[in-house]
């Protein structure tokens, strides 16, 4: 495509909701997709966590 002025870049030939929509979603998802992994390995290190301290607890408990 050629385009006359940056007017025209940003229509992108009438195409640019579907475009400009498109880089927006892929643009949040990357922005999201460190933020979500790093909750879940939170989680997922607590979870572990609390489950050695409860086998601890449940070793020293049958002693």
């Amino acid at each position: 495509m050629i385009w006359n002025s940056a007017a025209d870049f940003f229509a992108m030939g009438g195409y640019a909701l579907y475009v400009w929509g498109s880089f927006g979603v892929v643009a949040l998802a990357l922005a999201l997709e460190p933020i979500l992994v790093g909750r879940r390995q939170k989680n997922v290190v607590r979870n572990l966590r609390q489950q050695a301290q409860a086998n601890r607890f449940d070793k020293e408990e049958h002693q």
